[in-house]
């Protein structure tokens, strides 16, 4: 309720009618929006008590709102602001937002925001949703969830170190995630050597915010995850881009740029490439530990997609190998388990570690600590690993199931190479099929594309779309495919 007893204040030395001064200022309140069309007023004998005055003359204030048409009375509800108000109105029913940009604020992104493909737009139900490669929800450990809420001990625990200060994340999952990355990846690592992160998002973040400065000089591939490009600007960096091929990064490209001008750092998903899911050859990746001792520059290796490999054992990182502290390995927990569960990780020195973590505590206080506690207990009892072979298995079904249709039904149209592993395959559609208008038209036709799209006339990958898959049943991914059919014949 309003706090009426500040908005309406009575001057008894005025000579206009206390009732009248209270009539006059309800109505210039309504004017302005702060009593809203349908708003209902307090009862006579509350108004009074708010604005310490007779009731009676707030039953004279009332009578003469409705002599005039500014408020009606309801049975048994009182009296409300008549929803089709006078013929004298405002403009606007809405009062003023004291929020409105000052003209003098900008941004280095705003060109770059506005550029970025909108993802979201009003859906029906029936509508197909193709992401840019989300696990499903569906296989989510919602039962692992609930139990960490339902156990009576495990939840008061919890409760204790929510009201603690996030050092990095809950160690007990510092503990495990070490643990599990040593199993996995050969990492070798300690639980000091990483931060725990609200997804990989946060991690590329604050790994970009702590190591670079304005016009420090960054590289990434074309194209490249833009978001990851985002977030660099924003450091005040300049960016140089090299080309992408079926081995990964052109590291050729590479080297010209560090011999020209110093490099601060370079960003990279050597394993499933995002957005076009190339995987990083052995070679190259053996090269480029060369030119980071050579040149000693910085990596950030985004490990994107690292455990659902389809074909054979996936490499291991270039973390993995001998680097004198210049990698920061980056990964997230959310692409296994759910888009909503934003758990990641940054692996680097010690001292990076206390920086991220520092900045971490400006925009993320505490944590999640429910689910940071219940991820630990997976990977502790072993259901997390399970968890991957059981959606490692549906994936790869899925990818072959996509695949093969569309060799079988959209040859014609789009060009694709077959993905090592991962949630998303990349469509190259052909030049006679904008992939601007194909998202359009799609969408008219219920196929809501949300994935990267790239268009840069003359790059290998132009005209391309990430199509996520894992997210999609397959009767899902039949739909979908049937309507880009008509939309290309």
């Amino acid at each position: 309720m309003l706090p009426y007893h500040n908005l309406i204040v009575i001057d008894k030395q005025n000579q206009i009618p206390v009732y009248r001064q209270i009539t006059n200022r309800l109505i210039s309140l309504i004017r302005e929006g702060l009593i809203p069309p349908g708003t209902f007023f307090p009862g006579t004998r509350q108004m009074a008590e708010f604005i310490t005055v007779n009731r009676k003359t707030i039953i004279n204030a009332y009578e003469e709102l409705m002599t005039e048409d500014w408020i009606e009375p309801v049975d048994r509800k009182g009296y409300r602001v008549t929803p089709e108000l006078p013929v004298i109105k405002p403009r606007s029913f809405q009062p003023p937002n004291s929020f409105s940009s000052p003209d003098n604020i900008t941004s280095r992104n705003l060109a770059l925001q506005a550029a970025l493909q909108p993802e979201h737009r009003l859906t029906k139900s029936s509508d197909i949703v193709v992401n840019d490669g989300f696990p499903d929800a569906e296989l989510a450990p919602f039962n692992e969830i609930s139990k960490v809420y339902r156990d009576k001990a495990t939840s008061a625990r919890i409760k204790q170190l929510m009201c603690l200060r996030d050092h990095g994340g809950l160690p007990l999952l510092k503990e495990g995630t070490a643990l599990f990355l040593n199993e996995t990846r050969g990492l070798n690592i300690r639980k000091d050597d990483l931060l725990i992160t609200r997804g990989a998002q946060m991690a590329i973040y604050l790994a970009a915010t702590v190591l670079l400065n304005k016009g420090d000089h960054v590289v990434v591939t074309e194209p490249n995850y833009r978001y990851a490009d985002e977030i660099i600007e924003n450091t005040g960096a300049r960016i140089s881009k090299i080309g992408i091929d079926n081995e990964g990064p052109n590291l050729d490209q590479l080297e010209h740029i560090l011999k020209k001008s110093p490099v601060k750092m370079l960003y990279i998903v050597p394993h499933l490439h995002h957005p076009t899911t190339i995987t990083m050859s052995v070679g190259r990746r053996r090269r480029l530990l060369q030119l980071i001792e050579q040149y000693g520059f910085y990596v950030i290796e985004d490990d994107y997609g690292y455990d659902f490999h389809y074909t054979n054992n996936p490499i291991l990182p270039l973390a993995s190998a001998p680097h004198g502290g210049k990698i920061i390995y980056i990964g997230s927990f959310t692409k296994l388990l759910a888009p909503s569960i934003r758990v990641g990780y940054m692996i680097t020195t010690p001292d990076i570690v206390k920086k991220a973590t520092d900045l971490k505590r400006l925009i993320d206080l505490r944590g999640d600590t429910f689910i940071e506690f219940m991820l630990a207990q997976m990977i502790i009892n072993g259901d997390l690993v399970r968890h991957i072979n059981r959606s490692n298995k549906l994936y790869a079904r899925r990818c072959d199931f996509i695949c093969d249709l569309l060799i079988k039904k959209l040859s014609h149209a789009v060009e694709f190479t077959r993905p090592l592993g991962g949630m998303a395959v990349w469509l190259r559609f052909k030049q006679q099929y904008p992939v601007n208008k194909i998202i359009k038209d799609a969408a008219h036709a219920g196929l809501c594309m949300i994935g990267m799209s790239f268009r840069l006339p003359g790059n290998p990958n132009d005209n391309g779309i990430r199509f996520g898959f894992a997210s999609l049943s397959e009767e899902e991914i039949s739909k979908a495919i049937d309507i880009l059919v008509r939309l290309t014949s």
